[in-house]
């Protein structure tokens, strides 16, 4: 097999297979391993791929996701090349995902181990975050917070945290308050997150004075949002993240 992967957390996850040599094609932003993303030819942004390149390395295999990806580089890549096209918004459809994957691949076995590693892990996850409300930010100027159906609010819900926003996928932050105007909006947490935009502390006087009643906290984004092997940490993550953060 030549395999080119368009999406970040699946270059991990395809390593953590134990596929090298059939992987020939990554993007710039998939970082994880780090020895791929010195080693393996790149082949441009997850939403701005470089045809010539792929065409040129020709794969037998493209993974790409529906969010991660752009709809007309999936559908000219389609014409060509046999495309898995994922699209996971649950911790549900990751896994599912994950084993799909396992099976194209070859490496049935392996997906099962580390899927029910991840499910025996989530067991008790309900109690770590114990109903503490959050809104999750993921980008600035404009703010942009995580909604329902989405990956990384079923991940936090699986973890016992709650959601104060009640729209669907990523809203701006104006659209959520003038959705709530009639009521007061007052997450006990602000989670801010390492990607995909770089949040830090600096950030956080601003949206204290939006939020003066809830606490602001960086939250590591590849834990939350990259769906595969990151999802076999996240228990002990989450466990130390409350023990030390809230």
């Amino acid at each position: 097999m030549r395999i080119i992967s368009l999406v970040p957390s699946l270059t991990e996850y395809l390593w953590a297979l134990g596929l090298d040599r059939e992987i020939v094609g990554i993007t710039k932003f998939c970082i994880h391993p780090h020895a791929w993303w010195q080693q393996k030819t790149r082949v441009g942004g997850t939403k701005s791929v470089n045809m010539a390149t792929i065409h040129s390395l020709e794969p037998t295999l493209i993974i790409a996701n529906k969010e991660e990806n752009t709809q007309t580089d999936i559908q000219a890549l389609a014409l060509t090349y046999d495309v898995l096209l994922t699209d996971i918004n649950s911790v549900e459809e990751a896994l599912a995902a994950l084993l799909l994957i396992g099976e194209k691949v070859g490496k049935i076995e392996k997906s099962q181990e580390l899927v029910i590693q991840i499910q025996n892990s989530f067991k008790e996850a309900q109690a770590v975050g114990k109903g503490a409300h959050f809104l999750y930010f993921i980008w600035k100027d404009p703010y942009f917070v995580v909604g329902t159906n989405t990956y990384i609010h079923s991940l936090l819900s699986k973890f016992g945290f709650v959601n104060s926003c009640p729209l669907e996928r990523y809203p701006n932050l104006d659209d959520l308050l003038n959705e709530n105007c009639e009521m007061q909006l007052a997450p006990d947490y602000l989670f801010l997150s390492t990607e995909p935009y770089p949040f830090e502390e600096k950030h956080f006087a601003h949206l204290q004075e939006l939020f003066p009643q809830s606490k602001i906290r960086l939250i590591d984004g590849e834990v939350c949002s990259w769906y595969g092997n990151k999802m076999v940490d996240a228990k002990f993550y989450f466990e130390k993240f409350c023990q030390n953060q809230l």
